[in-house]
């Protein structure tokens, strides 16, 4: 812990030192310095209308991290189950991640408008996709030993599904929650810069239009810290699972596997 601390400050004091001296190499025209940023941030943080901006980003991004987790899980179970339903799919996917999200933005406000709506939608593009692929891709992975239990267990979809095949993959679903999470928040700024008028998008792109680098940079600092803070939620989480247990803890999966294998041993004692 304390070896961490220091490894932490060593990094940031590292990050401010080279941050000063590109400011001294760049010069106040095009970059804020570490003591200017801090000070806009204090005043930012002092005002009601940066925390109401605040708040509006922040319920965009959740209601778009909502959406692309119910969505992307919920396709990807779908895919992953079915290797026919994937192979079509998957190349329409790629497609569509690979799509620069930007120009459809037109769409998106013709069908939302300007409201949160737009955001969320935009933000909830970005995820979709990445974690439907790595869901269903994990899926169609995984050893074939889960499938045979369930078919003899005569487990229905959705009894494989929450029972299974979510306990199987999850080091791999949190790593898509993960990236689902920053593309949302990538996706929300990116609304909010180009179409709104509420939210630390709108906000930077003010600060851009106006020459005003200090607050630019201040935002800049907040986004960070947000990203950092939502990666670091998932991370522990996924150190903690074993990874030579593809199930990690409390995974049914050896439950069903144990019984369908005594079950098979029942049913060949009968039949001979």
């Amino acid at each position: 812990m304390i070896r961490r601390a220091g490894d932490t400050a060593l990094l940031v004091l590292a990050a401010l030192t080279v941050w000063q001296c590109i400011f001294w190499q760049a010069g106040d025209t095009a970059l804020a310095s570490p003591a200017a940023t801090l000070h806009r941030l204090l005043v930012l943080l002092s005002q009601q209308t940066f925390w109401t901006d605040m708040a509006e980003t922040g319920r965009a991004l959740l209601l778009a991290m909502l959406i692309s987790i119910i969505g992307g899980v919920t396709i990807g179970l779908a895919l992953g189950v079915s290797r026919r339903a994937s192979a079509v799919m998957e190349p329409i996917l790629l497609a569509i991640y690979a799509l620069p999200k930007v120009t459809l933005y037109p769409l998106v406000l013709l069908v939302f408008g300007l409201g949160i709506s737009a955001k969320v939608a935009f933000g909830a593009m970005h995820a979709l996709a990445p974690i439907i692929l790595i869901i269903a891709r994990t899926l169609l992975q995984s050893p074939p030993i889960y499938r045979r239990a369930a078919r003899v267990m005569h487990l229905s979809p959705w009894q494989f599904a929450t029972t299974v095949a979510l306990p199987s993959i999850r080091p791999e679903l949190l790593q898509a929650l993960r990236l689902g999470f920053s593309l949302s928040l990538l996706g929300v700024l990116i609304g909010e810069m180009f179409a709104s008028r509420r939210g630390l998008g709108f906000r930077a792109m003010q600060a851009m239009n106006t020459d005003d680098t200090p607050t630019l940079m201040a935002i800049a600092l907040v986004l960070l810290a947000v990203a950092l803070a939502g990666d670091r939620l998932l991370t522990p989480r996924i150190a903690s699972v074993d990874p030579s247990n593809a199930c990690g803890p409390g995974c049914r999966a050896p439950g069903w596997l144990a019984a369908a294998r005594q079950k098979r041993l029942t049913t060949n004692g009968h039949s001979s």
